[in-house]
């Protein structure tokens, strides 16, 4: 739907929105290096905190003698996971019960457990931290989910509604028998979703220390940076009011839509409040290989008539659902959004045994999309070679319309895409194994689709005010590493007719308004509330223009009389008299009628766009987006080299487009690491993850990535901002090299396609 409800949603000319290379109001302090992150963080006398962390991937601690520890020059204090201050922290994951802050029970290895040390100074907390003496009962471990499922595994800690360590899901539409009775033909596979870590750049952790404020009222205020947007979360766990907690961090390193907080972002307020000094707490960039991407494996059997129509889908997944409190995110949520229904398909079967197990802990992240969504990619092409038809002829055949399931009309957004996603790849479709290169390599070309999710269920205040001919936009600032604000400066900029320099971004540890909401998507319809706030502010702007001390005594305004507000605009942070533009004013000059001292005009704006198509999830359809990917496979070495990624997407409008090309690089990244080099590693005997490290964990760089020729459409069908949806994370897939890979050698390789798998596949290796 396009943005009828709003103001101006309609809007034909847009003089900042969407220009491409406006600077970032926050680009120029990340680039020279002036940006603090919470491990930044510093203070006077302020104290150090590590955590014991395990050696083992599932243990108890029996006992702990800390007397030669707590006896250390330079130890401050020692907490256990028997004090009364740490049993009363308990924390919990999204959808997971809460469990203390710290306990005595280790469930992956590196998991912090029984102790907490604070010191004078890092090297210092290490050296205690050897010097804890500790009785383990090491505890049988799982780290193949597939071994967890079975009668006899090893027994994990309880997770609700599990039986065992499983917990079952399962999603069923339509007769799935009917639906296979129908099909002329089926195919079955074996997909696998490989596990993924998404590194967090900057890593994690607090500093914080409490201060008597004389403007609070009774009780200390707590100062934290490093707990970046979490001062509510923060107020929950210290059960505190909280206006009394002082979030400062601007920054932070991005992550897919990662809402977790580790205990090193936690702790620090006790620590402090215990010890009287200021206390930081960081984790180590080897205590970051959380998981982004539960693994799953999944056997699929797909009915479908001989003009590539699919009639039933049946899916049976295990899943790694990771430790205690880990996200659902990745595992048992699938069953409510997947790639099947944006398809004519109605009979769907989906079942999974989501597996506790001692890998790593899954943090509300971002497996938006992928999920399983690529099942449907390595079908389609499945089906596509069985018929011999073109991949994009399947798609395009089983792609229900925009109102239901059972419409059979086009989808527009996806024509759109499709054809300039062709345009871009000069597409030519080839069987598996057909085409070969001047230099001998194999040439492989895929393809695949997804909608644009958007989160306009989010609820936004937002304010916008004038002040001394400059344009103030309240704000928390960046969240999750989503540095939307620059996209909603850019409407505000729109909206209010004022010079891209004359906005500026207030930053307050108290607004309410910060735009979140997923990645792209929620910049849409945080754009689309302050689009609400801005439009009021200009309206009292141009009152404030013909009012009185409009001028601020400066002599006659330059508007003859008799004239209205609605005979007067705004552009280049001037109103003007739209009869003739040579009579204006400059904002600097006008000032609020009722408020001679602060001079400022502001309106707040309160809600959210309308409800978005993408909340049906998938069962009706607008903004889409593709990607076709072609690579060159070595057939004597193994190796893959992606040629190029094409990607055609439709974000509705386009609000930031140098944020908006970035976060299509940023996918392109995601997909070649997880399908090509970076695999997590277990020694099974001991649970021990070998690969936490960037030479073991082969994470690729910006060097390594294909070029990505992209065109980026704009049909203004989304429900936000003059009609945008985003893109978030839609584009980021874990299976498009894969299946380019099995069109270049006719054989299939899971991910990651490294060349020893690649030359196993020839039985070369």
């Amino acid at each position: 739907m396009a943005d009828i409800a709003g103001a101006n949603g309609q809007r034909t000319e847009f003089k900042v929105v969407g220009k491409p290379n406006l600077p970032g109001k926050l680009s120029y302090n990340l680039a020279v290096g002036k940006a603090k992150f919470g491990a930044d963080a510093t203070a006077p006398e302020m104290l150090h905190a590590q955590f014991l962390r395990s050696p083992y991937a599932y243990a108890v601690i029996k006992s702990m003698d800390i007397s030669k520890a707590k006896a250390l020059p330079g130890v401050v204090d020692i907490l256990t996971w028997e004090d009364p201050d740490i049993k009363a922290l308990a924390v919990g994951g999204y959808g997971g019960a809460p469990t203390p802050i710290l306990d005595n029970l280790a469930d992956q290895e590196d998991a912090e457990v029984g102790a907490v040390v604070v010191a004078e100074s890092e090297n210092l907390c290490e050296e205690a931290l050897r010097l804890i003496k500790v009785d383990w009962e090491v505890k049988p471990h799982i780290v193949d989910p597939r071994e967890g499922v079975k009668p006899g595994a090893p027994a994990q800690p309880s997770r609700p509604n599990a039986k065992g360590n499983v917990v079952f899901a399962q999603k069923i539409d339509g007769d799935i028998e009917v639906g296979f009775r129908q099909a002329d033909q089926t195919i079955e596979f074996d997909f696998v979703l490989p596990s993924y870590a998404s590194h967090i750049p900057n890593p994690s952790g607090s500093m914080a220390y409490w201060y008597e404020d004389q403007n609070s009222g009774e009780g200390k205020d707590l100062y934290i940076e490093g707990a970046t947007q979490g001062a509510s979360q923060i107020a929950a766990l210290y059960q505190m009011p909280p206006d009394k907690v002082n979030q400062a961090t601007l920054y932070q390193g991005g992550k897919y839509c990662d809402w977790g907080f580790r205990k090193s972002q936690l702790i620090t307020p006790l620590l402090a409040k215990r010890t009287g000094r200021p206390v930081k707490c960081v984790n180590a960039r080897e205590n970051h290989w959380d998981f982004l991407m539960n693994q799953h494996w999944v056997h699929a059997k797909i009915g479908f008539k001989n003009d590539g129509l699919i009639t039933a889908v049946k899916l049976y997944s295990i899943a790694d659902n990771g430790t205690r409190s880990s996200s659902a995110f990745g595992s048992t949520m699938d069953m409510n959004y997947g790639p099947w229904y944006t398809t004519r398909c109605e009979n769907i079967e989906q079942k999974m045994d989501a597996v506790t197990t001692n890998r790593g802990k899954m943090y509300l992240s971002g497996q938006h999309c992928p999920f399983a969504w690529d099942t449907m990619t390595v079908a389609e092409q499945m089906v596509a070679q069985k018929l011999d038809m073109d991949v994009i002829d399947v798609a395009t055949r089983n792609l229900h319309g925009p109102e239901a399931q059972n419409d059979y009309s086009p989808v527009p957004s996806f024509e759109a895409c499709v054809a300039a996603g062709k345009k871009l790849a000069k597409w030519e479709y080839h069987k598996p194994g057909a085409k070969k290169l001047p230099d001998g390599r194999m040439h492989g070309i895929s393809f695949r689709y997804q909608i644009c999710p958007r989160h306009a269920f989010s609820d936004y205040t937002a304010t916008v005010y004038l002040r001394a001919g400059k344009v103030y936009i309240p704000t928390q600032g960046p969240c999750t590493g989503i540095y939307a604000a620059d996209a909603v400066a850019m409407v505000v900029a729109e909206e209010m007719g004022a010079k891209w320099e004359d906005v500026v971004l207030e930053y307050d540890n108290k607004a309410p308004f910060t735009p979140v909401g997923g990645g792209s998507d929620g910049t849409t319809a945080a754009s689309w509330v302050i689009k609400e706030a801005a439009a009021a502010c200009k309206k009292l702007v141009l009152e404030a223009a013909l009012g009185p001390g409009g001028m601020m005594g400066m002599g006659p305004r330059p508007f003859p009389p008799g004239t209205k507000p609605e005979d007067l605009d705004t552009a280049d942070s001037k109103v003007f008299l739209k009869a003739d533009p040579s009579k204006s004013m400059p904002f600097s000059q006008i000032q609020n009628p009722y408020d001679n001292t602060r001079q400022a005009i502001g309106a707040t704006y309160n809600g959210r766009p309308p409800r978005a198509v993408w909340t049906s999830m998938g069962k009706k359809l607008d903004t889409m987006n593709m990607q076709i990917c072609e690579v060159a496979v070595d057939t004597e070495t193994g190796e893959v080299e992606v040629l190029k990624h094409y990607v055609a997407a439709d974000p509705g409008k386009i609000m930031r487009r140098t944020s908006l090309e970035s976060q299509i690089h940023q996918v392109m990244m995601f997909s070649d690491g997880c399908q090509l080099t970076e695999e997590f590693v277990w020694d099974k005997p001991t649970g021990v993850r070998l690969s936490s490290n960037m030479f073991d964990y082969k994470k690729p760089t910006i060097l390594d990535i294909a070029p990505t020729e992209m065109d980026l459409l704009e049909t203004r069908a989304g429900n936000a901002a003059y009609g945008a949806s985003g893109i978030s994370h839609s584009l980021a897939n874990t299976h498009i090299i894969i299946c380019a890979i099995q069109n270049a050698i006719g054989k299939w390789v899971d991910p990651p396609a490294t060349p020893d798998k690649v030359l196993r596949a020839f039985g070369k290796a």
